[in-house]
């Protein structure tokens, strides 16, 4: 039975290179030196010529290193005209050189579609085998036409290849696969409009699964990375934290994943003491390794109107709908190897969204903000009594108070350009210091319970258009009417760490930005009440 990040029955113990890398059993710093450049981005060329070849198709390497290779071949069965692929490693035990891990599904030799069948059962493998499959045709649809879908493509196997090296391979498998994905990774993660699309298509419940199996293997990479020598070598590729923008029934909706290992760090203990740095302790290090397997999940919703009542311009509207960030663990089935260091995790400490025209429009003036800076809001309470009796002395008592209502979140507008932004600040209740810029060891320590609480209960932020009721506006000219645009999207989100139950003096901020295009049809009355 394959084994998958999400799957809910047991699995197997983790190879050594996929767990803790401070196991004495292969030490990380081996891993990266050897490099040799996978051929993954050769995946599509190579499963095309499988229907014209009249010969037997040559095994695709993978990865290979003395001897020893993780291969991709291809049966075509000219009898039925069926095609099956097969993933083995090779040259690993003596007494059994060659074993095959994985066999896909039948998919017809002649068919012109025969990468996106395999595609989609590579997705549906790493999303969960519980969930039904999707309908093909859907996707074949949405995937077909797009350039760069190759490389999904390739990042579907890596996924796949993964999860095979983590659960059912050889120790040895598993370290020959790390040494050798990070290229292909990389060339892989090109591939922003394909998964976009195929996320539109595939549904909020596979999107979820999906982007926490991709977002393990990355946060794999970024550790790996983080532990090499080289300086290069920590720079992390283009695509670590994958977004995508789209309108669908009204809304701008907006999708962004980013994980921990992966966001600029802004503050914190400094680039020396990083992971693998001697100058933490065993304790401390187990925390840190337990942080950099969370992923930050954040979905904006945007509302927007044009109406053209007035027969001199047209009036764009934008109101939050919904925003809403959560810090995701990244997990491997059910396994919990870091005990108390689970309970901790990052927390959303500043939030910044950006919408308007896209870059030197002329066409559109504003905004118009709705909301003016934030100021404290207080809340009087007057209570009066009086105490007499029946005789001449009548004695009296008055008492006033007030007090201030505090808030942990801060929500601000302001302009920049043409552009609108909606700010949101944590502040900290008992000194009011924002969180993101603070130089905090301690505080915060009711954050996740209480009445005061500054996130659900599970750990997340949620904001809705009732909490944000203003509107943010532009005006257009007439001529622009049944114009198609460009607008932009752009959130940038801080996310902190300070200890929770845990004792250490560990703390630190994170950053990462996401920008996406949506297009507006500027057709007065959409939306308009």
């Amino acid at each position: 039975m394959p084994t998958h990040a999400l799957s809910t029955h047991p699995v197997p113990p983790l190879s050594p290179a996929l767990t803790n890398p401070y196991s004495t059993q292969a030490p990380s710093t081996k891993l990266l030196p050897l490099r040799p450049a996978l051929t993954m981005n050769n995946l599509w060329s190579w499963i095309t010529e499988l229907s014209s070849s009249a010969h037997p198709p040559l095994p695709l390497p993978l990865a290979s290193s003395s001897g020893r290779s993780i291969l991709l071949s291809a049966d075509p069965n000219i009898a039925t005209d069926l095609l099956t692929f097969s993933i083995s490693f090779n040259g690993f035990q003596a007494s059994n050189p060659t074993k095959t891990l994985w066999v896909s599904d039948a998919i017809p030799l002649s068919s012109p579609t025969a990468h996106l069948l395999l595609l989609l059962q590579l997705l549906h493998e790493v999303i969960i085998p519980h969930l039904p499959k999707p309908d093909p045709a859907r996707f074949l649809h949405a995937l077909s036409p797009i350039p760069d879908t190759p490389n999904l493509l390739s990042l579907a196997l890596l996924c796949r290849l993964f999860w095979l090296c983590a659960g059912e391979s050889s120790a040895d498998a598993g370290f020959l696969f790390f040494r050798s994905f990070d290229a292909a990774l990389e060339n892989a993660l090109d591939c922003g409009r394909s998964l976009r699309a195929f996320l539109l298509a595939a549904g909020a419940d596979r999107e979820e699964r999906f982007m926490r199996s991709v977002g393990y293997v990355l946060a794999k990479l970024c550790i790996l990375r983080e532990f090499s020598a080289s300086t290069d070598m920590r720079r992390l590729p283009v695509g670590c934290c994958p977004a995508y923008a789209a309108e669908v029934h009204g809304l701008w909706i907006m999708k962004g994943y980013g994980p921990v290992p992966a966001m600029t760090r802004s503050s914190g203990d400094g680039p020396s003491a990083t992971l693998g740095s001697p100058k933490i302790n065993l304790k401390e290090a187990t925390t840190r390794y337990a942080l950099a397997h969370q992923q930050l999940e954040l979905v904006v919703q945007l509302e927007y109107s044009i109406c053209g009542r007035d027969p001199r311009f047209l009036k764009i509207t934008i109101r939050v709908d919904n925003i809403r960030l959560h810090m995701a663990r990244l997990t491997y089935g059910k396994r919990d190897d870091y005990g108390r260091a689970t309970v901790e995790r990052h927390f959303p400490s500043r939030v910044r969204i950006r919408v308007g025209p896209e870059a030197g429009s002329v066409y559109a003036v504003g905004p118009s903000l709705g909301r003016s800076s934030g100021n404290p809001e207080y809340v009087v309470d007057s209570t009066r009594t009086v105490k007499g009796g029946l005789g001449v002395g009548v004695r009296a008592k008055a008492r006033w108070s007030a007090r201030v209502r505090r808030r942990s979140w801060w929500w601000e507008q302001e302009a920049e350009g043409v552009a609108a932004v909606f700010e949101g600040v944590l502040c900290d209740g008992e000194t009011g210091a924002e969180v993101a810029v603070s130089d905090m060891r301690v505080g915060m320590r009711r954050r996740h319970g209480g009445s005061e609480r500054a996130f659900s209960k599970a750990g997340g932020l949620v904001l809705s258009g009732d909490e944000l009721p203003e509107v943010v506006s532009w005006r257009v000219g007439r001529e622009m009417e049944g114009e198609k645009v460009r607008w932009r999207l752009g959130v940038r989100v801080w996310v902190s760490y300070l200890p929770n139950e845990v004792r250490n003096g560990y703390f630190e901020t994170r950053w990462v930005e996401w920008e996406e295009e949506v297009e507006l049809a500027v057709v007065a009355g959409v939306g308009c009440c």
